[in-house]
């Protein structure tokens, strides 16, 4: 098969009903089904139902919703090449594993080794979920991983932080603040502040709900201090650590995240008792005066309702919440409107912007990693290595 054949030339040779059939048996690959049949038939509805449900948000989201697309390229790949896609024979994924590592697109490679290493992982948690051994675990598999990996030994290509700078720029290319723009302007710029000044993930962004929003007082200067709490994070899946992060008031009102937050809180008002009429007039009675002075309302609602909902070009405000892939997608757009290069940016971006500037601001690694909740010191100090290379360096002593 040519190396850069895609996926989506793999399902046009398929019949129709055969992309049906694959498109219908990704629905839940990493649950242990033949469980499933044996709960349903020893236990009452209620019960197997209850089994179902916890087997079912055993994985983060994203895991489910990588491995499904995974799931479904390896099947696509072996109707093709008319394998067998499930119990796999461990050559069989050597051989699609090194025929994705050649596929170019656009004179890039088309899948770097960790994706790789997900597809493999993907196959490996489908077999899991059958109760079959895993194909990934033979040599053939394993060392082609390691061949594509050594052959490809070139830098992790890393995504540009969202500095102070930068992120002023961005924040100076939103749209006006009237109807219907300011809908998306007092969205972004919450958004943009509180995943800067919270180093928060894209994902953790998206996942905010209005009762996750607190607001305590400075006791030393009695100023607001907004707390967000993060029920679940990459690296605690289960909440059990009850992270939050803390957003003082910031020195200008144009990046005080407090200020976004009571712009933005008055357009979910007016949106959820009065509708589209209501943020219309919102909109068109707001003044220059009241945008360049600081104000805080507190939260007040306490519902769970996102904070950060889809929003379209007309100012229509969806009751679902933004997706994490729009979270980076937003950054990059206002990227390229400031004038920068937006494949350079992610949503990460914003995460790594906090670290790297704190670090120029004389953080030290332990203030950055207890915002940013980082356990592993060593990912810190590739931030700071990054702001200030000639810190506590000693080629600074030797008298060059």
């Amino acid at each position: 098969m040519d190396h850069v054949t895609s996926d989506n030339t793999l399902r046009e040779h398929m019949p129709a009903e055969v992309r049906t059939a694959l498109d219908r048996a990704t629905g839940s690959v990493l649950v242990d089904t033949a469980q499933l049949a044996a709960a349903r038939s020893r236990y009452d509805d209620h019960q197997a139902e209850a089994l179902a449900r916890y087997l079912g948000t055993s994985q983060a989201t994203n895991t489910v919703r990588a491995y499904r697309a995974d799931w479904r390229d390896w099947l696509a790949w072996c109707a093709v090449e008319q394998r067998t896609a499930l119990p796999a024979d461990p050559l069989d994924v050597a051989v699609y594993l090194a025929v994705a590592a050649d596929t170019i697109t656009a004179g890039r490679w088309r899948y770097a080794p960790a994706t790789l290493d997900r597809k493999a992982a993907a196959i490996a948690a489908v077999h899991a979920a059958a109760g079959l051994p895993s194909p990934t675990r033979a040599d053939v598999v394993r060392l082609t991983l390691r061949g594509i990996r050594r052959a490809r030994n070139t830098r992790p290509q890393r995504k540009r932080p969202v500095l102070l700078n930068i992120l002023t720029d961005m924040l100076g290319h939103r749209p006006d603040d009237g109807w219907p723009g300011g809908v998306a302007r007092r969205r972004d710029t919450l958004l943009l502040l509180v995943g800067f000044a919270g180093a928060l993930r894209r994902s953790e962004l998206a996942a905010i709900t209005l009762d996750d929003i607190t607001v305590h007082d400075d006791h030393r200067t009695g100023q607001p201090i907004l707390l967000i709490n993060l029920n679940t994070t990459k690296t605690d899946p289960t909440g059990t650590a009850e992270a939050h992060v803390a957003l003082p008031r910031g020195d200008q009102p144009d990046t005080c995240p407090i200020c976004a937050l009571t712009d933005w809180l008055a357009v979910l008002a007016s949106h959820h008792t009065r509708g589209g009429d209501g943020v219309r007039e919102l909109l068109t009675e707001t003044t220059a005066e009241t945008r360049h002075h600081h104000r805080f309302t507190p939260p007040g609602d306490g519902t769970a309702r996102p904070l950060f909902p889809a929003v379209n070009r007309h100012g229509h405000i969806n009751d679902t919440a933004i997706s994490g892939r729009a979270v980076g997608e937003l950054v990059k757009r206002y990227a390229h409107r400031a004038g920068h290069d937006a494949h350079d940016f992610a949503g990460h971006s914003l995460r790594a912007g906090f670290a790297t500037q704190a670090a120029l601001g004389g953080a030290s690694d332990r203030e950055i990693m207890r915002q940013g909740r980082w356990s592993n010191a060593g990912t810190v100090h590739r931030y700071i290595r990054t702001a200030n290379p000639l810190d506590d360096n000693a080629v600074t002593k030797l008298g060059l």
